[in-house]
């Protein structure tokens, strides 16, 4: 079976047209407002419309209220909520029963004990991320560019589908996949000709480099 693929931070039309022409299995719109990938609502709504019904929409939130998350569920049609923060297995177990959607559960990642929180989030996330850990000082949680040790991942025991970021690129991407043993993969900076600027090319040799991996 072929790895699924999210990318992540779209936020024009054309990025959108790209992800799904060449084959993403799921797409992500930031509402981190720190980011140079944040989206606005009535932006996302639109570009969710773009979606075709086989490919995930997925919302990426850190440390969000319900207020906020349910404005954005108002404006936007999400199929997958992404808990990009600090949220505990109880909050993201809150925001999985309230919002009634699947949620996706980042954890950062830079050493073999940062994989250790992941059991007791396992009866509340439908799925997990595994991400670089941020460096120190840095004012986002992700979207940094920086991989981290795959080995680290190997023979990893879950009862949940997960998911490797951090640093992902069309050259890397391959090697990624053969040494951890992912079967899902996320890609934002990677295919990003600027902060927040997706290329087409590079979204197209990226999803190629995962098919013949």
């Amino acid at each position: 079976m072929d790895a699924e693929i999210k990318i992540c931070g779209l936020s024009t039309p054309a990025s959108v047209d790209a992800a799904v022409r060449h084959g993403a299995n799921f797409l992500g719109f930031n509402f981190f407002p720190r980011s140079p990938r944040f989206v606005q609502n009535h932006v996302a709504r639109e570009l969710a419309k773009q979606v075709p019904g086989s490919v995930i929409r997925t919302g990426l939130f850190v440390d969000d209220s319900n207020d906020y998350i349910g404005g954005v569920l108002a404006d936007v049609p999400l199929d997958l909520i992404q808990l990009h923060g600090k949220e505990t297995p109880q909050r993201a177990a809150e925001i999985r029963k309230t919002f009634n959607l699947p949620v996706m559960k980042v954890l950062p990642v830079a050493e073999a004990s940062d994989l250790v929180p992941a059991a007791s989030y396992e009866d509340v996330v439908d799925r997990f991320m595994f991400d670089t850990k941020p460096p120190k000082g840095a004012d986002r949680p992700g979207g940094n560019a920086i991989s981290f040790d795959w080995t680290l991942l190997q023979g990893l025991d879950l009862h949940k589908p997960w998911m490797l970021a951090g640093g992902l690129t069309p050259d890397n991407v391959g090697e990624a996949l053969k040494i951890s043993g992912t079967r899902a993969v996320d890609v934002s900076s990677g295919v990003e000709s600027a902060p927040g600027v997706k290329d087409d090319s590079l979204i197209r040799s990226f999803i190629h480099a995962v098919r013949t991996a």
